[in-house]
Parts: structure tokens; sequence; C-alpha cells
């Protein structure tokens, strides 16, 4: 199993979202990752089920990149739940 963190595997849209005014961008399966798994910026608890989901993808994307469009997917659902994008 490959940890999901260091994939540069290209997710099949790019996120700009903004984080405390700053501007976040996410391009990659690793950079996807990194923000779910980081809980300073949000907290997921709220998204329990989306988040699982969305983290699980991005390990099925790291593995294989079939996988890419379902991860894109299920990371796009947990942002607009959050009202991210």
């Amino acid at each position: 199993m490959r940890d999901p963190v260091h994939s540069e595997t290209r997710l099949h849209a790019i996120f700009r979202i903004r984080i405390d005014g700053e501007p976040v961008t996410i391009q990659t399966v690793g950079e996807a990752s990194r923000f779910l798994s980081d809980y300073r910026f949000i907290e997921w608890m709220q998204f329990y089920r989306l988040h699982k989901i969305a983290c699980a993808a991005l390990v099925a994307a790291s593995e294989s990149a079939v996988m890419v469009r379902p991860a894109t997917d299920a990371v796009r659902r947990l942002f607009r739940q959050a009202r991210l994008v």
C-alpha cells in the first residue's frame, strides 16, 4: 500500500480555496491527502462520512491512476459540503 501523501498523481480538477484568507491550491492526490489529514485547517469531524470516503478514495488513487476520477469526485463532494468550493 502506497502512502497517498507522497503521490504526485494529478487529480481531474484543480481546487482553489481560501483558508483564513490564504489561497490554497490542490492539484495532486498527495496535496489533497495532506490537506485532509492536516487538522489545523478544518475540523473534519462534522463531515466524518464524506472525509472518510475521500481519504479512502485518495488511497485507492495513489495505488491506481484509474481511481483518480472517483477520488476527485469524493474530494469535490467533501469540499462542497464544507462550503470550500
